[in-house]
């Protein structure tokens, strides 16, 4: 903003301008003793709200926290000190909010019905996955996506584990939240509540919290035990994660639902980067698979595709969920792994020498 001020102020001098586009405020700064009267442009660079400094889940620390979802011990056995409940749900959950980077207001209070269908066949394209705006922050609508393992695995939690914990109970909300939502007649469109056609998208997170199913019980995704509606996420990440510290690995972070989404972030941008999905998505030009998607894929910048799926207003934001350091490393390995392939990075022992010649002169080394 200061050399854009000084350039207009430098083009009204000239001539060139009769305006600057900014304005100011009188203060007082004092330097070496002396104080005296300063403009103070008020112009200012939009900056993201303090939370999205929330660090991200290393590889290997995920994979840790999946397998302590489902109460397994580092090396995938079952962990003998641990009698949890209700593993499958959380495993299928936890796994949602890190294959599409929903969040938790996002991921709670979705439907059965809004769950996109399984593809007859596995495949690598990621599948689209549609976040109703009445739920989303800022009620806007958005489309993310989510691989077919993780979907599967959603699937089989909705027609096994999810369905006979749900099965006759008698499952009605307290009377504090409101008066019942009775479903019916439900598609992936919407249904029957209380009488009167609604679609999905329209039902905020309290409505959908006082919805009954038709056979009984709570219409969220996630339930408990009795068919009511489970939404205690953010205990169930930090038992886990305090589990695994205590038991496993003293290292290991606290995990709250939000730290889910920035380790999203973060793989998605490499696979991004490294054109994982742009290899699959020519992969399956010539199959079924969403042709906008493929598309979007192959054509768009990977921190454009990665704002939309997070759903930012800038990529300002974006930015700063990843840092610095970690994104210059997958851009720079993307690129020497492309050399590599291309033959054009031989001499890869002379350029870490002078990579580290470098790094001296700026470190002031000999």
């Amino acid at each position: 903003m200061s050399i854009l001020s000084l350039f207009y102020r430098w083009a009204i001098s000239e001539g060139y301008a009769t305006a600057e586009p900014f304005t100011y405020r009188s203060a007082r700064a004092l330097f070496a003793g002396t104080g005296r009267e300063v403009k103070v442009n008020l112009a200012v660079r939009r900056t993201p709200k303090p939370h999205v400094t929330i660090k991200y889940l290393e590889p290997d620390f995920t994979e840790l926290f999946r397998k302590g979802l489902r109460g397994l011990a580092p090396d995938g056995s079952q962990d003998t000190g641990f009698h949890g409940r209700e593993m499958t749900r959380n495993a299928a959950i936890g796994d949602l909010a890190l294959a599409t980077g929903l969040r938790l207001q996002d991921f709670t209070y979705l439907l059965p019905w809004e769950i996109p269908a399984l593809p007859p066949a596995p495949t690598a394209v990621p599948i689209p996955f549609s976040v109703p705006a009445a739920i989303t922050k800022g009620r806007k609508f958005r489309t993310t996506w989510i691989s077919f393992e993780v979907l599967a695995a959603v699937h089989d939690y909705l027609e096994l584990d999810r369905a006979a914990t749900a099965e006759g109970t008698r499952w009605r909300p307290p009377r504090r939240w409101g008066e019942p939502l009775m479903v019916s007649e439900p598609d992936a469109r919407g249904g029957l509540i209380n009488g009167v056609r609604r679609p999905w998208a329209s039902l905020t997170p309290a409505e959908r919290r006082r919805l009954v199913a038709p056979d009984g019980g709570s219409c969220l995704l996630a339930v408990k035990n009795g068919g009511g509606p489970f939404t205690a996420w953010a205990t169930v990440f930090e038992r886990t994660s305090d589990r695994i510290r205590a038991r496993f690995e003293p290292r290991f972070p606290h995990v709250w639902p939000h730290r889910l989404r920035h380790t999203f972030s973060m793989r998605t941008l490499e696979y991004l980067v490294t054109g994982h999905y742009r290899q699959a998505a020519r992969l399956v030009t010539e199959t079924d698979a969403d042709a906008a998607l493929v598309f979007y894929l192959s054509k768009a910048d990977p921190l454009l595709v990665l704002r939309d799926l997070l759903g930012h207003s800038t990529v300002l934001v974006t930015e700063k969920y990843l840092r610095r350091l970690d994104t210059t490393r997958i851009y720079r390995e993307a690129y020497e792994a492309a050399g590599a392939a291309a033959g054009l990075t031989e001499d890869t022992e002379a350029e870490c020498e002078a990579a580290a010649d470098a790094d001296d002169v700026v470190s002031g080394g000999a």
